[in-house]
């Protein structure tokens, strides 16, 4: 699991959509909601960061490794 701080939500959706696997954020209540490519979902989060004046805080769980590096890379290289 990865705990990260959106600044740039269009890149960062263009890393999770590049990603072969399932890309799962975990809600409050516990469950898993796979955001890969879940356009209606991506809308309801970009709007969530607008109203937090461009912040989304989220945090992940990435079963494919190569996929969890995929948004390790991207999040280290945009912050």
């Amino acid at each position: 699991m990865m705990k990260l701080n959106i600044l740039n939500i269009k890149n960062f959706f263009g890393a999770v959509n590049e990603c072969t696997g399932e890309v799962n954020m975990l809600r409050p209540d516990g469950k898993k909601v796979n955001i890969s490519r879940q356009y209606l979902i991506q809308n309801d989060l970009q709007e969530e960061y607008r109203k937090n004046k461009n912040y989304l805080r989220i945090n992940l769980d990435i079963p494919n490794p190569k996929d969890y590096m995929s948004i390790v890379s991207y999040y280290a290289g945009d912050c």
